[in-house]
């Protein structure tokens, strides 16, 4: 394996973001009347869409990384 303290410090973060996006989709879920209320159910929504989607980019991208042998 190599650089296991450089795949350490990209792969730790980006499980907190998956962990931050799973905690975001749990407030929308039980707060969702609240937010309906407020008018902010759809922004949040958004925020937890483009959350999920950033996370996905960055795993791919450190996918790659991995098999093109950069980390």
């Amino acid at each position: 394996m190599k650089n296991t303290g450089l795949r350490i410090a990209w792969i730790v973060p980006n499980v907190f973001l998956y962990l931050t996006a799973l905690g975001l989709l749990s407030f929308i879920i039980v707060f969702a009347d609240g937010l309906l209320e407020i008018n902010r159910f759809v922004i949040y929504v958004i925020l937890f869409v483009l959350l999920l989607f950033i996370n996905l980019i960055c795993s791919f991208r450190i996918a790659s990384w991995i098999k093109q042998g950069k980390m």
